[in-house]
């Protein structure tokens, strides 16, 4: 199944996901399908990855995946399966898209209502080293940037619509502990 948001093309795979509540609360198990299609909330944990010298990953997403394809993104990620903590959820993705086992430290959760449909997106950070080696069947680009670099690109380059708002809220919560 294809849908459209903004002028992206996505294709929806189906995955088991926890349908959650306001209070992301388990309500019980569907598929992300079925979660996407009628709204329903569920998680999804993204990694915000810097390097030692605090330069942030940016990355293109393959032609082949199934959301987003092509559209850059600020953090790596991607749907909590079932009985997965957010922390498990990104450590899981960090290996699969970079190939590096690290955990992540989750920083902050919200129902972000951007993209293909609500959810609650667990938002983290880690350092990672610079030579990552993403998979090429998720991961088509990567480069790291400076704070200043990625805020010129976030305006030029087409990106995935949760990079926006996790990366403004990110921001924000740097801004905030400091």
């Amino acid at each position: 199944m294809a849908l459209s948001v903004g002028s992206a093309k996505v294709c929806v795979v189906d995955e088991w996901v926890e349908r959650v509540d306001g209070q992301d609360r388990v309500l019980g198990v569907v598929s992300r399908r079925q979660a996407v299609r009628e709204g329903w909330l569920h998680r999804v944990a993204v990694t915000l990855c810097r390097d030692d010298r605090d330069r942030i990953l940016v990355h293109r997403r393959s032609e082949q995946v199934s959301r987003f394809p092509g559209l850059h993104e600020v953090v790596v990620g991607g749907a909590a399966a079932a009985g997965e903590s957010y922390e498990q959820a990104a450590a899981r993705e960090l290996d699969e898209e970079l190939g590096i086992r690290v955990l992540p430290r989750l920083l902050f959760t919200f129902i972000n209502r951007s993209g293909l449909s609500p959810h609650w997106l667990g938002v983290h950070e880690a350092v990672v080293p610079d030579a990552v080696v993403p998979s090429p069947d998720e991961v088509a680009w990567h480069d790291w940037l400076t704070e200043p670099e990625l805020g010129s690109a976030l305006s030029e380059w087409r990106f995935t619509p949760d990079s926006h708002e996790a990366f403004s809220r990110y921001l924000a919560f740097r801004t905030a502990q400091s």
